[in-house]
């Protein structure tokens, strides 16, 4: 990957956050689901005024046509507004609109009751009742569901709908309707609505479903982080508990032969060296194993984690045969890179490859997630060559993890190439030597 392809990336890394649909790819997947919620219910005011309002200017007499438009303008508008303020609630953000919500209601059953007067108003064989039952039956449903939005137990939305319902059949048989006619026109003004108050129930459940999911997500991760400490500190716990015990006990012994001048304490003392000196050893081999990582058991790890994220991940090569130096420097690569992927943008697909090239290993890692992150942290974008110093060391200013994996693979004469090479797709790249010097081993 040259210079070329990362100036590319540069570029159309400015490119994408000047376009339109930046600001969507930007959020997290609970905040998109959010969005579309709020935006589908803010579609429904503007369907209303659409579907159901301008075929009355079209078909009903102007005496009529005129302040039914207008009120079907302001009631699409008080149903934005509550749809916005039920959304908001239902996250924890604001109270529950009940005020917002009884106008709504009031409001869109004196709509329905002045359509169906109007309706009583024109003849029967007249071609505006057709509109003016569908304008009826639009209102109902998008008030109905608008409101249902801002309730959580079924009955309510049961009533609700049924109150509409038995609102319908009363006026109805008012303007002395047959029975049997009463109640086929109700249930039929009730079907929209009914369904509308069942999707605004289905939306409010799989909108707390993702934010719980994700939420989720986070507590495992941070679930995960903890029981590695607890187990590092189990590790040291076991192996330095037994070695200071011990010691404590021979520095008394000696302090004791000390006194009474015996040769002994001497050896007691060279006794408690020894067994200091092992037990540095041992930690540093505690630290050195935490610190450390298996390339196989990191791609193993990564698949499982992005496949559980829903992100496919495919992985290609051996590493079967490399030095543990070589398979603990790309082991780390491969688990920042995959902390990333899932911490940064919304990507669909990850592909991991090993190859071994004229006595070199490569990894690759590319993701599709570059256009709303899926890369490294703070500087990491378009981190190619004439961005790096030499030798791969770390430029100030850069991100914590990238300057931390070139450290790792300088140790092991290693470099790291990481940025955008065509739209949409984030790369990065390690290539480290197979025979590694001595003296940087």
């Amino acid at each position: 990957m040259g210079t070329a392809a990362l100036t590319y990336g540069e570029q159309g890394g400015e490119q994408g956050m000047r376009m339109p649909g930046g600001w969507w790819r930007s959020k997290s997947t609970p905040a998109k689901v959010e969005t579309y919620t709020r935006w589908t219910y803010h579609f429904f005011a503007v369907f209303e005024v659409v579907v159901f309002g301008l075929p009355v200017l079209a078909q009903v007499p102007l005496r009529f046509s005129g302040w039914l438009f207008a009120a079907l303008c302001g009631h699409a508008l008080l149903s934005t507004a509550t749809a916005s303020r039920a959304v908001d609630w239902t996250r924890g953000r604001r109270e529950q609109p009940l005020r917002l919500m009884g106008t709504l209601g009031a409001v869109t059953a004196l709509f329905a009751a002045a359509t169906l007067l109007v309706t009583d108003a024109l003849p029967a064989d007249s071609e505006s009742l057709g509109a003016l039952g569908s304008l009826a039956t639009g209102a109902m449903g998008v008030g109905v569901g608008t409101i249902t939005l801002g309730m959580r137990r079924r009955r309510w939305m049961a009533a609700l709908v049924a109150g509409f319902a038995v609102g319908c059949l009363a006026l109805a048989l008012l303007l002395h309707a047959a029975p049997d006619d009463a109640v086929v026109a109700a249930l039929a003004l009730m079907l929209f609505p009914g369904f509308m108050a069942f999707a605004a129930a289905f939306s409010v459940w799989l909108l707390n479903a993702v934010y719980e999911l994700d939420e989720a997500r986070e507590t495992r991760a941070r679930l995960a982080v903890a029981e590695e400490r607890l187990r590092f500190g189990r590790d040291l716990h076991d192996v330095i508990g037994r070695n200071l015990a011990v010691i404590a006990l021979k520095s008394e012994l000696a302090v004791q032969l000390a006194r009474r001048e015996r040769p002994e304490a001497v050896e007691q003392m060279i006794e408690v060296q020894r067994i200091a000196q092992e037990s540095q050893r041992e930690v540093r081999d505690v630290v050195r194993g935490y610190r450390e990582a298996d390339l196989g058991v990191e791609l193993t790890g990564a698949r499982g984690v992005l496949n559980a994220a829903g992100i496919a991940c495919e992985v290609r090569g051996e590493t079967a045969g490399l030095p543990a130096e070589v398979q603990s420097a790309l082991g780390w690569v491969v688990r920042e890179a995959t902390t990333n992927v899932l911490r940064h943008g919304d990507a669909a697909r990850c592909d991991v490859g090993i190859r071994v090239l004229e006595g070199r290993v490569v990894l690759t890692v590319e993701n599709d997630g570059a256009e709303s992150g899926g890369v490294e942290d703070e500087g990491v974008e378009n981190e190619g060559p004439a961005n790096r110093g030499a030798a791969g060391a770390p430029l100030e200013g850069r991100g914590s993890g990238l300057a931390g994996l070139r450290e790792r693979l300088a140790a092991v004469d290693g470099t790291l190439e990481a940025g955008r090479v065509r739209k949409g797709v984030f790369r990065v790249v390690a290539e480290v030597p197979l025979a590694v010097n001595e003296a940087t081993a």
